[in-house]
């Protein structure tokens, strides 16, 4: 089984950066995509980018550009870099893990496991 920790946040000034990170363990070899989503206040949970093993990426519509996602496989983290911080930006962000894992009699399932999330907040 795959589990996740996410690190990072924190308190910032609108206009500065900030990088998110997600450590997985257990089960890594059947990762196949990760994904970052956040939940601001009142809101539903949307997806923010995704990458998969290979590096593929994905976007959002929102933050258009201002974020950047990547995985280092060696270290088997996935980032989330955010610039231009606003106010707007302020969330709980959280990541996932998605993958196949096979049983000792090779029957595939297929899985989606969360993160606990880190704060994000953005004054001024």
């Amino acid at each position: 089984q795959v589990q996740l920790v996410e690190s990072g946040g924190g308190l910032v000034q609108v206009g500065e950066s900030l990088r998110l990170s997600c450590v997985a363990s257990g089960s890594v070899r059947s990762i196949n995509t990760m994904e970052w989503h956040r939940q601001a206040p009142g809101k539903e949970r949307r997806l923010v980018a995704s990458i998969t093993r290979t590096g593929v990426t994905n976007y959002a519509d929102s933050p258009k550009g201002r974020f950047t996602i990547s995985r280092d496989n060696a270290k088997n983290t996935a980032y989330l870099d955010m610039n231009s911080l606003t106010p707007e930006d302020t969330a709980v962000y959280t990541c996932n893990a998605e993958g196949i894992h096979y049983s000792d009699q090779g029957v595939p399932t297929a899985y989606r496991v969360w993160g606990q999330g880190t704060q994000v907040t953005v004054s001024s």
